[in-house]
């Protein structure tokens, strides 16, 4: 059976057009590291509601992210629609979690990071997540600040640990369709 690869808008950044989400979130970690995603996130997040603040990167860093979060978004729908539960590999026999290595992640969604993706798509749509993701670029590299600056909050949490479960699935091996 041939594999259905999607187009999650890669092109740009990854230099492919179609992927699967197991090699959409392979491409994902190979251009960008975690930490990294996670800090710029954070600093961007802060531009974008402080007044007369600039977020540091370059323009071109910045779209590269903008691009590439919003193909992981992309994925992440697909994963969220998901039906079967505990497609990824579930760690049955661990009781016992660092604090560290599951991030913001709960046990549970550490155990099955579907879940971190099934809770964000029912919180928000694709298209917020694209919203926020236009909003949090515009005003983290403007001069200005968004009026709406509680609005970004909810998406940026999601992202987060949207970003850090599909660490976990890319590590894994999971997520495969």
């Amino acid at each position: 059976m041939k594999k259905k690869k999607t187009d999650f808008e890669a092109r740009f950044w990854s230099g492919t057009r179609k992927h699967s989400v197991a090699g959409l979130l392979a491409a994902f970690f190979q251009f960008n590291d975690l930490a990294v995603v996670k800090e710029s996130l954070s600093a961007m997040v802060q531009c974008s509601v402080r007044r007369k603040a600039r977020f540091g990167e370059c323009p071109e860093e910045v779209f590269h992210l903008y691009l590439s979060l919003r193909s992981l978004v992309r994925a992440g729908q697909v994963m969220a629609g998901k039906s079967k539960v505990g497609q990824t590999a579930v760690l049955a026999a661990e009781t016992h979690f660092a604090g560290l290595a599951m991030g913001s992640l709960s046990e549970e969604e550490y155990r099955d990071p579907l879940q971190v993706f099934r809770k964000a798509f029912r919180k928000y749509s694709r298209e917020d997540y694209d919203g926020f993701l236009s909003a949090l670029i515009y005003f983290s590299l403007g001069s200005s600040r968004g009026e709406e600056n509680r609005k970004i909050i909810g998406p940026y949490l999601h992202l987060v640990k949207m970003l850090e479960a599909a660490y976990l699935m890319a590590e894994r091996g999971a997520g495969k369709e």
